[in-house]
């Protein structure tokens, strides 16, 4: 009898475990830990992680850069028509990401993109000339034709930033928040000022799909050194290192 109990208990006992481990397991996976910004996940391995990551090992087009050398010059408007959604907040393990509801969109050399998320990065993932910013958030496009386009806008540190303010406040612990009653205009983001960089890069981010439009702008927008510090609290060294721009083109639409 002893002898039965004790079976009944061990295998209870692995059970339980074969049941924790695949919890957290698929918990970490679902948090994005499959790959992350240190160590043996990091950005230098994310080629080697899966099949899928390929190319963020083998790109020749990826992002970020060091924006340097302008070859020619640009006249092409960005055309903002963003229009105000629900506060929707994502902690996805990567970064802090704001999903936004179909109809805002930017329309640049003919062609038109909706608004699909926007998200942090601190430290700026881009360099202009070598220098960093604090931080930089990126607005993630994507038109009819699955063509991403994603505008770029530096974060330096200055005033109390109120559009910000209203995110910060909201941040989950992990997972998605819908705020109730609240929404926003991300229209407040990018600055007055439409000088920008183009090149073609990649997402940031495993898979590393390269063919995305990138619009870096070149004027920053401003944050306080606490709203910087309360991002950090939740991601410090969440950018991806600088690569290679090999033979690409950098533009520039002066104003």
């Amino acid at each position: 009898m002893r002898k039965l109990l004790k079976f009944f208990f061990l295998s209870l006992l692995l059970i339980t475990l074969t049941i924790n481990i695949a919890y957290a397991k698929n918990s970490n996976e679902s948090h994005g830990t499959l790959w992350n910004y240190q160590g043996e996940k990091g950005p230098a391995n994310w080629g080697s992680l899966k099949e899928e990551y390929s190319l963020c090992k083998t790109g020749k087009s990826q992002s970020p850069i060091d924006i340097q050398d302008i070859k020619k010059r640009l006249s092409n408007n960005i055309e903002f028509n963003y229009k105000f959604t629900p506060l929707k907040i994502v902690n996805n393990g990567h970064a802090i990401e704001v999903e936004y509801e179909p109809g805002s969109t930017i329309k640049i050399d003919g062609k038109e993109y909706e608004l699909k998320q926007f998200h942090f990065h601190g430290p700026s993932e881009h360099w202009l000339k070598s220098n960093t910013y604090p931080m930089e958030v990126h607005l993630v496009h994507k038109n009819s034709a699955g063509e991403i386009a994603v505008i770029g806008v530096f974060m330096e540190i200055g005033q109390r930033n109120e559009f910000i303010e209203t995110i910060w406040a909201n941040i989950p612990e992990q997972g998605e928040k819908e705020v109730s009653g609240v929404s926003i205009n991300v229209s407040a983001l990018p600055p007055k000022n439409q000088v920008y960089y183009y090149y073609e890069g990649s997402l940031t981010t495993p898979p590393c799909t390269e063919g995305v439009n990138w619009y870096v702008l070149k004027t920053p927008i401003q944050i306080s050194r606490e709203q910087v510090a309360r991002f950090y609290s939740f991601y410090h060294q969440n950018a991806r290192p600088i690569q290679a721009v090999n033979e690409r083109a950098i533009d520039m639409r002066e104003e």
